[in-house]
């Protein structure tokens, strides 16, 4: 994956660019560069430390063997490396996405985005293109309550769409003008909450797009009044966030996973590949204890990794149709993990699944709740720690210092988790005793 040649010339009236790259979580983060310096970035970079790709989602450090306090937690370049947008909603500030680069002109080893580089090159040697379409959904809330304004479930509903426009119309319109590209909106399983839809598009690129995405519907939402999270589960009580890839291959301008409408051979083998490796690497789709607080049966969220045809209680769903739609789509992702990492390691699989030939079992047919035919996906992040730890699968597709951090970040959450007295606990247990 070559990186772009982006122009030193900014469109007219543009007096600042915000240059960003996806850090551990998938959370964007970089510079806002005045335009006078362009050029230079351009040519030689933007410096900041190699700690963006081994800190929390709150920003916490922690040593690592690549990013430590002992080697001082040295630089890397940001690069431009994609078109530059105008924000229609800030005057004058455009936004351009990045690529890390180290000190040494190589890729940066922890960089989450490289993963998913590596596993597309072993695409390409085939002759794939492997093209995916993201669902996420969202929270839109109160910024004082911190809760929905709105009240009911709605799934669907025109008429709570329309209470919404003000803020989720913005998202559509603005986030096409900023190169992502947006199928459909509508209210999801809760109140507040909402699914946006990205087209489908190469892997990596939609990758990039879930980053930048996220980031600016932040944005968006606090212009319009709201806070927007993608937490995976903020109420215990509610529908939690997920974030469904749909997978395709092309090949010779074709989509290999149709058979006149009806998901292929091929198509089967990958799908295979993932069921078979779905619960190890469950690390990659889940990344805090919160986001196993989704995994609930009678959630539409999966519980194992069964499949079947147009079904949304399994962990895998196949939908055929046209030639171009036939698609496998894969459910278990919580609405904020690293893409990158999701991503790759779902094609990683897929494509263990077309070299050796492997089929799945028959199609459940009926609830994937209740089936006792698949294996149960990690129900906390302890089993998914411990999985990944084992998995040379794992290793193979992070690398070890990758996998390492993911890893280590998750053991800090969890022993956080652990060192908390809870208000329940208080409540049931401080006068009661």
């Amino acid at each position: 994956m070559s990186a772009r040649k982006i122009s030193a010339v900014l469109p007219e009236g543009i007096h600042t660019v915000v240059l960003g790259v996806g850090d551990i979580n998938g959370i964007m983060r970089g510079k806002r560069i005045p335009a006078s310096h362009w050029p230079t970035i351009c040519k030689d970079g933007n410096a900041l430390s190699i700690a963006l790709f081994a800190l929390d989602m709150t920003s916490d450090v922690w040593d690592t063997p690549y990013v430590n306090f002992d080697n001082g937690y040295p630089d890397m370049h940001m690069f431009p490396n994609g078109q530059i947008y105008p924000l229609p909603w800030e005057e004058g500030v455009a936004i351009c996405f990045g690529r890390a680069e180290g000190m040494d002109h190589k890729p940066v080893p922890i960089d989450p985005r490289g993963a998913l580089i590596d596993v597309l090159e072993r695409a390409t040697e085939k002759g794939y293109e492997i093209n995916i379409g993201t669902e996420l959904e969202f929270y839109l809330l109160d910024p004082e309550t911190l809760r929905p304004r709105d009240s009911g479930i709605q799934v669907y509903s025109l008429a709570r769409a329309a209470e919404l426009e003000h803020v989720i119309g913005p998202i559509r319109r603005h986030l096409n003008d900023v190169g992502i590209p947006i199928e459909q909106s509508n209210p999801e399983y809760a109140p507040g909450q909402v699914e946006v839809n990205i087209r489908y598009g190469e892997a990596l690129t939609s990758a990039d797009r879930v980053i930048a995405f996220r980031g600016l519907i932040k944005e968006l939402a606090l212009a319009n009044g709201y806070i927007a999270t993608f937490m995976s589960k903020p109420f215990a009580e509610l529908s939690g966030n997920g974030f469904h890839a749909h997978h395709s291959i092309m090949k010779d301008g074709k989509n290999i996973f149709s058979d006149g409408g009806k998901l292929s051979a091929i198509g089967m083998n990958y799908l295979a590949g993932m069921q078979q490796r779905m619960c190890e690497m469950a690390l990659a789709a889940s990344t805090t204890p919160n986001a196993y607080r989704r995994r609930q049966p009678y959630t539409f969220c999966p519980i194992n990794n069964s499949w079947d045809y147009d079904n949304r209680t399994v962990g895998i769903r196949v939908i055929e149709g046209s030639d171009h739609a036939t698609r496998v789509e894969i459910r278990d992702g919580s609405a904020d993990c690293n893409p990158y990492y999701l991503l790759a390691c779902q094609i990683a699989a897929g494509l263990d699944g077309i070299d050796q030939g492997l089929e799945p079992p028959p199609p459940i047919n009926g609830n994937g709740y209740e089936t006792e035919d698949a294996d149960p996906l990690p129900a906390d992040l302890g089993t998914a720690v411990e999985l990944a730890k084992n998995s040379d699968f794992m290793k193979g597709v992070f690398g070890q210092d990758r996998l390492d951090i993911l890893i280590g970040q998750a053991e800090r959450e969890l022993g956080f988790m652990a060192d908390q007295v809870t208000a329940v606990e208080l409540e049931r247990y401080l006068t009661n005793f």
